[in-house]
């Protein structure tokens, strides 16, 4: 089979399904907001807002499924070598996402999807919080596993077998690698929910829909996103710093640095590079790659060349560099972005300091098209952790040409392929179909008649869990 095919297969399935994770973790926690707010205030508005953006959750968590089911198949089918090497070390976290995280969020949202106007206020509220938790707690068993990939850790080689073999499961979890990389996930999860929220809201305030029900969503969403987009910038500096330690060939592509330097500039903008020359850098500035690759101002970064002729000294012969203009760009965008992001938030904050963000009509055009930045965050994001751990599926251990199931053809690749993109680009056009359709309906006011919880704490009709449950 091609290693190139089964790449692409598993890529854009990865891709997809990613585009769904931090809306999910990130929306979850902000309807779990609104709901507190509204258990704590008795406010009815939060309560149409919990509804409101709980059923954009909700379609989010049904797309995001069925691309997470096709994925987890992918692992016996294409990648059956890869499997049978790592089994007993990466099939223990995904073993605990499938039957811990994400049974406590499918059943708990199953609840509260179910549960409104049936539930005690404050039993259903629980259940959206324990909603919120499931999906953090999946995203960390994930990223457990993918971080076991990055850096490996908690493991002894079998001789018998000539496999890696676990033998402590607490090295897992405390793998720097993991704990800075899990954390910038969750950041990045924040600033994802915050911003379709907040996209939502600017399209109504921008109509004058609800207008003081949507300027609540707005601030909360303002509220998360601006200390989010500030810790990610720390977070994101420190992570760098640790893979410059365990995977410095991911950090010397990312800058283009063919050789070593010390100290060393950062190049906001360069020409050249992808090749093995030493690129033109435009706009530098001075001490800033050993700063951010090694938190010290005369810090020493290793250079491509170098280290591949190192990689060949201790593996064998071979191009152990990934492709660079993946590296220098995918890290460029997502920081430039996030900085854009960050100054963006801010300025909607001061605005409703100063009460006139229903009425800034240029920001909040701008805030409709902001949605598009946290996608164009995470795709980069991940393809400069992935496509920077290349030639390796799981560094110095195993080769990706290595881990591809040699009883699968290219031709057996090519129509599942095919198949999987024209299914995937239907599911994106229903998601983004409705996600349009139920972001741009009214909050309509909903009379007090169906069945209560205990001691008379439902509020409203159960309507609205009956739509929430035709979506699901």
């Amino acid at each position: 089979m091609s290693t190139s095919l089964a790449r692409w297969q598993f890529a854009i399935t990865s891709i997809y399904h990613f585009f769904f994770v931090p809306i999910t973790i990130g929306l979850a926690f902000l309807v779990a907001l609104l709901q507190t707010m509204w258990h704590r205030s008795g406010d009815d508005d939060y309560r149409r807002l919990t509804r409101f953006f709980g059923t954009i959750l909700l379609i989010n968590v049904a797309v995001g499924v069925v691309t997470g089911l096709v994925q987890e198949f992918e692992f016996g089918m294409n990648w059956s070598a890869y499997s049978a090497y790592v089994g007993n070390i990466f099939g223990g976290p995904l073993a605990m996402e499938g039957l811990l995280a994400f049974f406590l969020e499918s059943t708990f949202l199953g609840i509260w999807i179910f549960g409104w106007n049936r539930l005690p206020k404050r039993v259903h509220l629980a259940c959206i919080w324990a909603v919120s938790f499931g999906t953090a707690i999946s995203a960390a068993f994930i990223m457990a596993a993918n971080s076991w990939m990055q850096h490996p850790v908690g493991y002894v080689m079998n001789t018998a077998t000539n496999q890696p073999q676990l033998n402590d499961i607490w090295a897992l979890f405390t793998n720097p690698v993991f704990l800075w990389g899990y954390v910038h996930v969750l950041l990045a999860s924040a600033i994802t929910g915050a911003l379709v929220m907040l996209s939502i809201s600017a399209w109504h305030l921008r109509r004058q829909h609800h207008v003081e029900s949507f300027r609540r969503s707005a601030t909360i969403s303002l509220i998360v996103l601006v200390p989010a987009a500030i810790l990610i910038v720390f977070v994101g500096s420190e992570l760098g710093v640790i893979e410059a330690k365990y995977q410095p060939m991911k950090i010397a592509a990312a800058e283009a640095q063919w050789n070593a330097c010390q100290p060393c500039s950062f190049s906001l903008l360069q020409v050249g590079g992808a090749s093995a020359t030493q690129p033109t850098k435009i706009l530098k500035v001075p001490h800033a790659l050993s700063v951010l690759a090694t938190n010290s101002w005369n810090g020493k970064v290793e250079g491509l060349t170098q280290l591949n002729q190192q990689y060949q000294a201790k593996y064998g012969p071979g191009n152990y560099i990934p492709n660079v203009f993946i590296q220098y760009w995918s890290m460029r965008v997502m920081a430039y972005l996030a900085v854009l992001v960050l100054v963006f938030a801010v300025v909607g904050l001061v605005l409703i300091q100063r009460r006139k963000l229903e009425h800034s009509r240029r920001w909040l055009a701008l805030g409709v098209w902001a949605v598009i930045t946290p996608f164009l965050m995470n795709l980069t994001g991940w393809m400069l952790t992935e496509n920077g751990r290349q030639p390796w599926i799981v560094q110095g251990l195993m080769l990706t040409s290595k881990g591809v199931s040699p009883s699968v053809s290219a031709t057996d690749v090519w129509i599942s392929l095919v198949v999987f993109l024209l299914v995937f680009i239907g599911l994106g056009i229903a998601d983004g179909w409705l996600m349009i359709r139920y972001g741009r309906k009214d909050l309509t006011e909903e009379t007090a008649h169906g069945p209560t919880g205990e001691g008379g704490e439902g509020t409203g009709t159960t309507e609205g869990a009956d739509e929430m449950a035709l979506v699901y």
